[in-house]
């Protein structure tokens, strides 16, 4: 099989996969935070680049196709790899569920007849989410094509309007909100877990694994390039709407981006964000479609899942593993299109970072079995590479008991 995936296809994965709906629609479900939501930032930043640098060891210490439950199996057995897989795969097809949400939301920008007539909104999504399946048949070398362009696409928008709405707002007048009283501690655990859902993706360069040249030198910098490019980009374009858009009018906004732009541009503004954004979800959908078959496949390989999932055509695209997550996708868009735009982003979203959450602590404990493992083989291991495992560890478990905490 031809690879095709080098640095910046790779890195391109993980940012598009990270960089979707979240950053698009957050800065209105964090508003009743208000600057507090920046503590949950703050956390889930350093979290995330831990789980990165964990992910990293683990791909350059024996790169796997599958991601998370791959590195599972192979420190404690079959079993906990299971888990791990399926409770990976149902955030990502959850994860799809959502973003397409998003993506209606955005898309009511230049259809306005979305917000009068609900029943058009799941229409959109599900639309949206088979026209990237159909991409996604033709092959990773197609999917990769249309990530990198995405990718730069998004990062363009996000960086101007952060930019100028950080310079031309006020982000100290942002009040320091506590909606439910909570102690701070709680609150912050809560925020964190609504945070972590931006940051689904950080470890999908070592899920195709098999098409990635050099994969135990490029899937680690993909990793942590990506991670730190997302991080970076998250924190000036949340701060730059935050500090342009009353936190009462932002609490509502369907396209808070769009918003922004419409304060500093006017209306061709706001249309251009628009675009700026349904290319930017649009770019997340491809690649987070592209990993629900490729983890059903590669876990059917390995009796995870269902053995006819493991089908592939002549390319080795996984055709059966591709539509039959795409159908579960148009499920869960069905069933949640009666709660409203934002409270159905809302819900799947919870859904899905809790679930990728025990893929994450899985992943990062499998981390520090392994290095015990080679530490009492004789390998050398790196004490800063262990202490960063550990800390992965112990802030998957913290993001964990913010879910409960919301739920």
């Amino acid at each position: 099989m031809k690879k095709s995936l080098g640095f910046w296809r790779s890195w391109a994965l993980v940012v598009g996969t990270i960089i979707g709906s979240g950053v698009f629609t957050l800065p209105a479900i964090l508003a009743p935070y208000g600057n507090n939501s920046f503590y949950g930032w703050g956390v889930a930043v350093l979290g995330t680049l831990s789980i990165a640098f964990a992910f990293s060891h683990l791909a350059g210490r024996n790169p796997r196709i599958g991601g998370p439950h791959a590195f599972v199996e192979e420190a404690f057995g079959h079993f906990p790899a299971m888990i791990v897989a399926w409770g990976y795969w149902i955030s990502l097809w959850v994860s799809i569920a959502a973003i397409a949400t998003a993506f209606s939301g955005y898309s009511a920008i230049f259809i306005p007849a979305i917000t009068d007539y609900p029943f058009i909104s799941p229409m959109i999504a599900i639309g949206t989410v088979w026209v990237f399946t159909y991409i996604n048949l033709q092959g990773v070398e197609n999917v990769s094509i249309v990530q990198m362009v995405t990718v730069i696409l998004k990062l363009i928008p996000l960086f101007v309007i952060g930019t100028l709405g950080f310079f031309i707002g006020d982000i100290s007048s942002v009040p320091a909100e506590n909606p439910n009283n909570e102690s701070f501690p709680t609150m912050i655990s809560g925020i964190t877990i609504l945070v972590m859902f931006s940051f689904i993706g950080i470890e999908s360069a070592t899920v195709p694994s098999e098409n990635v040249i050099d994969p135990k030198k490029t899937i680690p910098r993909a990793l942590v390039w990506g991670t730190l490019t997302a991080a970076a980009i998250y924190i000036l374009a949340t701060a730059g709407v935050m500090s342009m858009i009353p936190m009462n009018e932002l609490q509502s906004s369907t396209s808070p981006f769009a918003d922004a732009a419409s304060l500093i541009f006017g209306d061709i503004g706001a249309t251009f964000v628009g675009i700026g954004a349904l290319i930017a979800i649009a770019g997340a959908l491809n690649s987070n479609i592209l990993l629900t078959g490729t983890v059903l496949m590669a876990g059917a390989h390995e009796k995870l899942f269902p053995s006819f999932l493991k089908n592939v055509n002549d390319d080795g695209t996984p055709i059966t593993a591709l539509i039959f997550s795409s159908m579960l996708t148009t499920v869960v868009i069905m069933i949640n299109s009666s709660k409203g735009l934002l409270k159905a982003f809302e819900i799947m979203i919870l859904i899905a970072t809790f679930a990728i959450l025990l893929a994450y602590l899985g992943a990062t404990l499998a981390s520090i079995k392994l290095q015990i493992t080679d530490h009492s083989n004789g390998k050398k291991i790196n004490p800063v590479t262990m202490i960063n495992s550990i800390i992965a560890v112990l802030f998957s478990t913290f993001a964990i008991v913010g879910a409960w905490v919301i739920y």
